[in-house]
Order: C-alpha cells, then sequence, then structure tokens
C-alpha cells in the first residue's frame, strides 16, 4: 500500500508543475506567474537547458528578450507652473487691504483703523507726519539749538574778550536814582528764575541723552530727567504769572517811537553817537514783546503738550512741539545776550535789579529823557507849582 502511494505521488507531479508553469487564460512565460528560482543546474530542465550569460533578469521562457535599455539625450528642463496668487482675504477685490496701506502711504496718507473709544486718534496707525516730526526733533531742532545756544555763548564770550564791558565815560557821580520799585524788581527776578529752570530742564530733554549720560550713567540720567519734568511742567505756571504781570507793569512804556528807530540806527548800546531815550530804548523794547509774546505762545504750546487731549489729534501734537522747541530755542539765546548785558556787559546795569537804583552818570548816558522825567518830578514834589520861591538869605 505504501508503494502504490509513492508511485501514485510521482506519476503526478509533472503535471503540477506543467500548471504552475502555464496557467489557464495567461499567454506562455507570463513573467507574473514564473519561479523566482532560475531553472539551471543538474536537475532543474535537463541537460539542454541554458544558462544565463549575466545576472540581470531574464524575459519570460519562450517570450521574446527585452531590449536593451539605449541612452537618451538629456531634454531641456520644462518651465515650473506659475504660482497661483493667493484670494485676498478682504471683499474689495482686485487689491489686498495690505496692498492699499501701501499705496496709502506712497501718497503721503495715512494708515488707521476704527476704534470703539472716545479718543478716535488712537486709531491711527501710520501716519507720513510722523516722519516730518521724528526728522525735526533728531535733526533740526538738535540743529538750531546747538545755532542758537552754543552759538551766542561763543559770540557773547569772543566780543567780551575783544571788546570787554561798556563803561561809565564819566564815571560813577554817587547820586542814586530809583529806576524800578519792589514789584517790578520780585516780578523780574521770578521771571528770570523760572525761565532758567525750564531752559534748564528743556536743554536736558533736547541734548542730554548725547551730552549728560555719558557722563553720570543711564540711571543718574533717567532720575535726572524724571525730576526736571516734573520741574518744567510746574514751574511754568510761575513764568507765565510773571509774564502776565510783566506785560500790565511795563506795557504802556514799551510802545515804539521815533526816537527807537535813531537808536537802532545809531548801533544800539554799543554805537559810538549818542541818541536820546526814555525808560527803555529800543534794544530793551523788542526784548519786552519778544519775552511777553513769545512767553505766552510757548506756554500755551507747551500745555497743549501737557494736555494732548485738547488737540484733535497727534498732528496737531506735533505741530505744538515743533513750536514749543523752536521758541524755546529762541528765546533762551535771546536771553544769553541779555543776562550778558545786564550783568558783567555793561557797568551799573545790574544794579537795577538788584536794589532798584542806578546811579546819575548811568542814567543819564543810557536813559537821559528818562533822568530829566525823574528829576522834574523830583522837583516838583520838592518845591511843587504855585509855590513862590523862597527868598535869597541877606
Amino acid at each position: 500500500m505504501r508503494r502504490l502511494l509513492l508511485l501514485l505521488a510521482l506519476l503526478s507531479a509533472p503535471a503540477f508543475a506543467q500548471q504552475t508553469q502555464q496557467a489557464p487564460g495567461l499567454p506562455g512565460g507570463d513573467p507574473s506567474v514564473q519561479s523566482t528560482a532560475p531553472e539551471v543546474g543538474a536537475g532543474r530542465g535537463g541537460p539542454n537547458a541554458q544558462v544565463p550569460e549575466t545576472s540581470e533578469p531574464q524575459g519570460a521562457t519562450g517570450g521574446p528578450r527585452p531590449a536593451a535599455p539605449q541612452a537618451t539625450a538629456p531634454s531641456a528642463p520644462s518651465p515650473a507652473p506659475p504660482i497661483a496668487a493667493p484670494l485676498p482675504f478682504t471683499g474689495r477685490g482686485g487689491s489686498t487691504a495690505a496692498e492699499q496701506e501701501l499705496e496709502a502711504a506712497l501718497r503721503g496718507g495715512t494708515i488707521g483703523g476704527r476704534v470703539s473709544i472716545p479718543n478716535q486718534s488712537a486709531g491711527l496707525l501710520i501716519q507720513p507726519d510722523g516722519r516730518d516730526w521724528r526728522q525735526f526733533r533728531n535733526r533740526v531742532l538738535v540743529t538750531a539749538g546747538i545755532f542758537a545756544v552754543v552759538g551766542t555763548l561763543l559770540v557773547v564770550t569772543a566780543y567780551h574778550l575783544i571788546r570787554g564791558p561798556i563803561r561809565l565815560r564819566a564815571g560813577r557821580s554817587g547820586r542814586p536814582v530809583l529806576r524800578f520799585g519792589w514789584l517790578e524788581r520780585a516780578n523780574h527776578w521770578m521771571v528770570a528764575t523760572s525761565f532758567i529752570l525750564l531752559a534748564l530742564t528743556g536743554l536736558n530733554i533736547t541734548f542730554g541723552a548725547w551730552v549728560l549720560r555719558p557722563v553720570i550713567g543711564p540711571e543718574a540720567f533717567t532720575a535726572l530727567t524724571l525730576a526736571g519734568q516734573a520741574v518744567h511742567h510746574f514751574i511754568s505756571f510761575a513764568f507765565l504769572f510773571g509774564v502776565v504781570l510783566m506785560a500790565v507793569l511795563w506795557v504802556g512804556q514799551n510802545i515804539p517811537n521815533r526816537r527807537d528807530i535813531d537808536y537802532i540806527k545809531a548801533g544800539g548800546p554799543l554805537g559810538r553817537r549818542h541818541v536820546a531815550t526814555g525808560r527803555f530804548n529800543a534794544g530793551q523794547k523788542m526784548l519786552f514783546w519778544a519775552v511777553v509774546l513769545g512767553g505766552l505762545a510757548v506756554a500755551v504750546s507747551g500745555y497743549l503738550l501737557m494736555a494732548p487731549g485738547l488737540l484733535d489729534n497727534v498732528i496737531g501734537q506735533q505741530w505744538a512741539h515743533m513750536a514749543h522747541g523752536l521758541l524755546a530755542m529762541g528765546m533762551t539765546a535771546m536771553i544769553i545776550g541779555h543776562i550778558y548785558i545786564g550783568s558783567i556787559g555793561m557797568e551799573g546795569a545790574f544794579e537795577a535789579m538788584k536794589d532798584g537804583t542806578v546811579d546819575q552818570n548811568w542814567a543819564r548816558e543810557h536813559h537821559d529823557l528818562w533822568l530829566e522825567e525823574k528829576l522834574a518830578a523830583a522837583r516838583r514834589t520838592v518845591a511843587p507849582e504855585g509855590t513862590p520861591p523862597a527868598a535869597p538869605a541877606e
């Protein structure tokens, strides 16, 4: 029985192999049904089996041999397809919000949005005037301040070294004349002190980052600047009050007249020709109006910066800052010249604001018409009109 089963197995093996090599419905030698083992070697296809001459994969048995691959010339790279632009996230159509904002900036317009708070200026994001203001703050104001303040100091120093102070030609007489009362002097020193503090703190804001910070360090500079800002804000009220009171006290005596033109033509205090003047000459009158009008303007522009809600938008604040800076620099240069002439530049001038009196010879050389008025008033006080002259002593 065992022998019979072995004989049946041997007889059925060639038929099974043939079925695996050629499945029904497929062409003979299809690679998809080929065995992975090559038909080579003894007992593997018989003595007539062909041995492949290469180790590369062979074609299907009985089928056509594959053609050898042929080298082809490299083709030119095909152009990349264009990248489609993203759809704009806007309903405007044609251009995005960023493109429209760029076009507005190039045209000199502003870029802003909508806000739900009362301060509508908070919606202003970009405005070209800001670039102009920044250039003014960092270049124009700094340059103008250097020319105004440093230039005036150099001119005054050079003049003092070359010519020296203006001396009294006739010397001192020893007879004082009252020139300013206590209220005039008190108000003058209040305006002078407040202006000096305002000028120093303002100059620190403009030049302190380049002049003081490298010397005292950033921490000390920050503390000094914050304290100076508080002084600048609060002392401005004293300055404004003094300017208004100064206008009330002296406006009637500072009205220009024809003698002021002659005084200017003669060269003012530096001229060689004497011109009769009243209590204030042309130079003092110009200083008065510059302090009054300039002081009011610089105070108003400063208060607009302290209370920005009074202005409609940031552009108004920028204009207020530019006006405040230029006026302050001009007034600082002018006051430097006034301080020089009223202290060491003219002999006897400082006494007028120190104790209120000046020497009679000083008054005759610089304000002779005013001196005649003072002497005439003194004579009327001593001998009123209608009083008969005293009889000569026998």
